[in-house]
């Protein structure tokens, strides 16, 4: 365990209660996930939708281009944007991995962020970072176990489980990263421009538009769109475009039911052969390698 973890056994006891299988586990509550693992993960490309992942046991690093970010169980993980990149797992039998993902609600987002008022707190020079570790603090900690209980409760979950996620939200929104939460709901300047783009793209990513497309709907110049892209993502709108197809054609090939080239359509890709280039170059694994490997697993958050 880390020096600077303020959970107790009690936690990873309540997540091992509710977990059979390696990997992400579903619970009644939709925007929470339970985490699992026995074996080291190596470097391999991910896409998280905004949320926050907190780890009880083991940690995890993840890599945005040039950053190198840490989240163990003293420190957890707020993204607020769906951004590609690589983690790596760090967990063996003896010692496995445990922790949880909160999908943030942008409803909740913005009542939180309108009840806290935080409009009169900020300075106004704040540039706010999509991906980051923070500290973990011991009232974020104690919003972690109430959740935790309540998920081993049908009555408390149904009763007071949305309650419980608007807790960790809260302590989120207190905490380093509540900059870059509150620019998702107050809808001002380019990272609020940059996060609507990247929500119709995700929503819309097999249609592939034009960089000139992206930077009208942000209503910037190509230079200046290109600029605060990548200062945001840490990767170009093209290259972050085929991460994008890549990522989902991987959950696709994880769910075994299209085969290679409907897997390539799927994402929009005209060329099959195309397809299978780009991805064992990114994932390092031909798709078809993939397919067999990855199986019935499901590979994202």
């Amino acid at each position: 365990m880390y020096p600077n973890t303020v959970f107790t056994p009690q936690a990873v006891q309540l997540i091992d209660d509710l977990v059979h299988t390696p990997g992400f586990t579903k619970t009644p509550l939709p925007n929470v996930s339970l985490v699992y693992g026995r074996v080291k993960i190596d470097k391999t490309p991910l896409l998280y939708e905004p949320s926050l992942v907190i780890l009880v046991q083991g940690r995890k690093t993840g890599y945005l281009g040039d950053r190198v970010i840490e989240y163990n169980p003293g420190q957890y993980l707020v993204q607020t944007l769906p951004l590609p990149f690589e983690c790596e797992t760090h967990a063996s039998e003896e010692e496995p991995l445990y922790g949880l993902t909160v999908r943030l609600d942008p409803a909740l987002l913005s009542e939180l962020v309108t009840a806290m008022n935080r409009r009169r707190q900020r300075s106004g020079n704040e540039k706010p970072i999509p991906m980051a570790s923070v500290p973990m603090t011991s009232s974020m900690a104690d919003a972690v176990l109430r959740l935790l209980g309540a998920l081993h409760d049908p009555a408390e979950c149904e009763a007071m489980g949305e309650a419980r996620m608007r807790d960790l939200v809260f302590e989120a929104l207190k905490g380093e990263q509540g900059p870059a939460l509150e620019a998702l709901v107050l809808n001002q300047g380019h990272y609020a421009r940059i996060a609507r783009v990247l929500s119709e793209l995700h929503a819309g990513f097999t249609e592939a538009p034009s960089v000139e497309q992206l930077a009208s709907q942000a209503n910037m110049s190509v230079s200046s769109f290109h600029q605060h892209f990548r200062e945001i993502t840490r990767t170009s709108p093209v290259q972050y475009i085929k991460r994008l197809k890549l990522i989902k054609a991987q959950q696709l090939l994880s769910q075994d039911a299209l085969n290679v080239n409907q897997t390539a359509q799927a994402v929009g890709y005209q060329s099959p052969t195309q397809f299978s280039r780009d991805y064992k170059k990114y994932f390092g694994l031909s798709p078809l390698q993939a397919r067999k490997v990855l199986g019935g697993m499901v590979m994202s958050a």
